[in-house]
């Protein structure tokens, strides 16, 4: 009986983890291919398939327009197939599209021009961004934000803050240069430049001096219950100086601090990417399904809205991904389309061909490499 509560319950292995996964994952890839499909019909460009997950199908219908709707087997992701796309990664194909008829070739994605494809491809991860957005901003509208002021209270012993000559009651202006209002703009700056030296501002007795600190690694658990490792310099915040009170937000401020945080959550994911790349992040900080799933049971387990907030962090992740310009990503598709805007012709099938090959190669690699950190850790 104890297995099969831990299988079947609420808080098991199906209902606890499964399908609040498949939940997020079916809601951020249902955009992201929403978005393809209504810039695409709006196009004008003909649908044949719309499809959430890959491989065989499960469940479907056809539409009047004659598209398939369906639900595959494979949930990892989704597809739009455009009329005359030889594949779900809409790569192209010359010999099907001579095999159109005239009237699919007016509808087929390759037969449209440039900009029509270009705007196609591009509102996918749009899409994926305006979520975001739009989740950010009903939260904010909903219950506002609780903020800090950016003083220091205390200086830990031997962190890089004491030894740069931070003291109590500093506040803080700038980090390398970004402007700062709150203690969590400090946090947000700091925490993605362990081993960066920064240059702090700092309002000490009504004038401004500058302090450099290097942040160091330190790990600690996030509100999911994760261990993470992020940068920090050592100062601490309390209830006195930091007076921390609630923003309210109408719809229209809400908006834009919708906008502006999920701008910034894009600036710090290619930051990381950056430092990834240049092998200054941990590898165990990246995660795969197995991840995700996890954390999607994590955030079940604490109610409803640390789903959707999971839904707009992991929905601006995918948007960003997609838009590397690797194909068959949607930025590799956006890369030959400005290529061919500029030479003013299509690139050539086998230099296309050839790139499509390679960024799969890549691809794979990069979902290799998140399921070995899922199964075998770190």
């Amino acid at each position: 009986m104890d297995f099969l509560t831990g299988i079947f319950g609420s808080g098991g292995l199906i209902l606890g983890t499964l399908v609040p996964f498949l939940l997020v994952l079916a809601v951020v890839v249902f955009v992201h291919e929403m978005g393809h499909y209504l810039v695409g019909r709006w196009c004008g460009i003909g649908v044949e398939a719309f499809s959430i997950g890959f491989g065989p199908e499960i469940f479907g219908f056809n539409d009047r327009r004659g598209t398939r709707w369906k639900i595959s087997a494979v949930p990892l992701g989704g597809y739009v197939k455009f009329v005359g796309d030889m594949s779900v990664t809409s790569e192209p194909d010359a010999e099907a599209t001579a095999q159109l008829t005239e009237e699919q070739r007016r509808v087929a994605f390759h037969t449209q021009p440039v900009w029509k494809r270009a705007a196609t491809v591009a509102a996918g991860p749009i899409f994926n961004f305006l979520l975001t957005i739009a989740v950010f901003a009903v939260m904010f509208t909903a219950y506002g934000r609780f903020v800090s002021e950016p003083t220091v209270a205390e200086i830990r012993p031997d962190s890089p803050a004491a030894e740069a000559g931070f003291e109590p009651g500093d506040r803080f202006v700038t980090v390398n240069g970004t402007r700062i209002s709150t203690f969590g703009d400090v946090q947000r700056v700091v925490s993605a430049r362990a081993g960066d030296e920064l240059s702090f501002v700092m309002l000490r007795d009504g004038s401004e001096i500058e302090l450099r600190a290097t942040p160091e690694l330190s790990e600690q658990t996030d509100a999911l219950g994760n261990t993470i490792r992020i940068g920090i310099i050592g100062v601490v915040n309390n209830e006195e100086l930091g007076q921390p009170r609630q923003i309210v937000y109408g719809p229209v401020e809400a908006l834009g601090a919708a906008v502006t945080e999920t701008g910034q959550i894009i600036a710090r994911t290619g930051h990381f990417l950056q430092r990834f790349v240049a092998g200054r992040e941990d590898r165990c900080q990246l995660g795969g399904p197995v991840r995700i799933a996890e954390m999607s049971g994590q955030a079940a387990s604490l109610g409803p809205m640390w789903l959707v907030q999971l839904i707009a962090l992991l929905s601006v992740g995918i948007g960003f991904l997609n838009l590397l310009p690797i194909p068959p990503l949607d930025g590799g598709h956006l890369v030959f389309y400005a290529a061919e805007a500029v030479r003013g012709r299509p690139v050539s099938e086998r230099v296309m061909e050839g790139f499509y090959k390679v960024g799969m190669l890549a691809v794979l690699g990069f979902m290799a490499f998140v399921f070995w950190n899922d199964i075998f850790g770190c």
